[in-house]
């Protein structure tokens, strides 16, 4: 059957990859350049605001940012051992010899031998690693931030050192995130990879679908951008003398 040749893994899951890469490359560029048309970058701008008046306020809001942290920090220790874990499963069914991949197999469109099996499991291995080594170094980088935040008078610090400074924190806290972002991404991408195994037409589909449910989630509607920008001018408009008039006529 034609629809068992090598044809459908050379084209479609590659397709699927470079969708998934154009994609996040799109949303990159829209959250440096315009980034409250994004989640991530009015997300961005808030956690800039609450670290800074963490920091300013620290001998009242101490615990507060003490328990943020932790949470933030058990979100991305809990995503880093489900990678492990998947890692360890996925080794568990190469090493097997059991007769279900035997009906498995052969209801699998696409290539199916050693080697295809081969470049699908190292593949999803691949990536489930590069998820666990991001999530691992946010975990870092939440450590480190929880304990430079509750250094009194920091800005200016007792020892006089001008390179640890609340933006030095606020910097290693959107790393920290960032990472844990990068991390969930490439989670995503690897459960979509999983389903390789039944075939390279599932892959196309559920990334497909993947990158249309994560536009609607990453990007603010229009509708709700013009209905904010709409409150902003209308503020501008109010501040300005005689009721909005700029030259004061």
């Amino acid at each position: 059957m034609e629809w068992r040749t090598w044809y459908l893994d050379a084209i479609l899951v590659p397709l699927a990859l470079v969708m998934m890469l154009c994609y996040h490359i799109y949303l990159c560029v829209m959250v440096r350049t315009q980034p409250f048309s994004t989640v991530l970058g009015i997300n961005t701008r808030g956690r800039k605001i609450w670290i800074s008046a963490m920091i300013k306020e620290n001998q009242k809001t101490n615990i507060l940012t003490v328990q943020t942290l932790r949470n933030i920090e058990m979100g991305a220790t809990l995503m880093a051992t489900t990678c492990v874990l998947l890692c360890a499963g996925l080794a568990a069914v190469i090493s097997s010899t059991y007769s279900i991949k035997k009906p498995i197999n052969d209801a699998v469109y696409g290539a199916h031998g050693d080697i295809a099996l081969a470049v699908k499991y190292v593949t999803i291995l691949a990536i489930f690693i590069f998820s666990f080594f991001s999530h691992s170094l946010s975990i870092r980088f939440l450590n480190q931030v929880g304990i430079l935040a509750n250094i009194p008078n920091l800005d200016p610090n007792p020892s006089g050192d001008l390179f640890l400074t609340s933006e030095y924190v606020g910097e290693l806290f959107e790393r920290a995130l960032l990472l844990n972002t990068v991390g969930n991404r490439l989670f995503y991408a690897g459960l979509s990879l999983m389903l390789w195994i039944f075939g390279p037409i599932l892959v196309f589909l559920t990334v497909l679908v993947m990158v249309l449910a994560l536009h609607h989630l990453d990007f603010v509607p229009r509708s709700k951008r013009k209905e904010r920008q709409r409150k902003v001018d209308c503020r501008r408009a109010s501040e300005l003398p005689n009721g909005g008039d700029e030259d004061g006529a």
